[in-house]
């Protein structure tokens, strides 16, 4: 059993934005060696998230609103968690979408659907994040 890890940095200038780390994480596939196994692919941050589903700007935007009526950012006073900074929202959003993803890989290659991509969800950006990228296979 062969184990593989890196960390990706990212820097989201926006407060939220939707960014493919798909080919990164293929690329990191290949670079591991490993051709049957498991990747989990994780935002190492509590205001982020990592998903898998459609590379679709209409989804995309659809997520943002669904998300913002859920755990809407203004007004940060409706939050207890707020203080200093004001994503008390971003932690609740973070809550829906998830902290990772767990993919099989097999014969070398990310084992997803046809439609499937892997996405990271910055909540909380305009700052460096970091994502984690670790592997176990042969």
């Amino acid at each position: 059993m062969r184990s593989f890890t890196r960390e990706l940095t990212l820097n989201v200038p926006k407060r939220r934005a939707i960014v493919s780390v798909h080919h990164e994480v293929e690329n990191m596939v290949r670079e591991s060696g490993i051709r049957e196994g498991l990747c989990l692919v994780n935002a190492m941050h509590i205001t982020a998230s990592v998903f898998i589903n459609d590379d679709e700007s209409g989804l995309h935007h659809d997520y943002e609103v669904w998300l913002e009526k859920l755990a809407p950012h203004e007004p940060v006073s409706q939050y207890h968690h707020n203080g200093a900074e004001d994503n008390a929202d971003a932690h609740m959003k973070r809550q829906v979408m998830g902290r990772e993803v767990v993919v099989a890989v097999t014969d070398g290659k990310l084992h997803l659907g046809p439609w499937e991509r892997i996405f990271y969800y910055e909540f909380d950006g305009r700052r460096r994040k970091r994502l984690l990228v670790k592997m176990i296979g042969e």
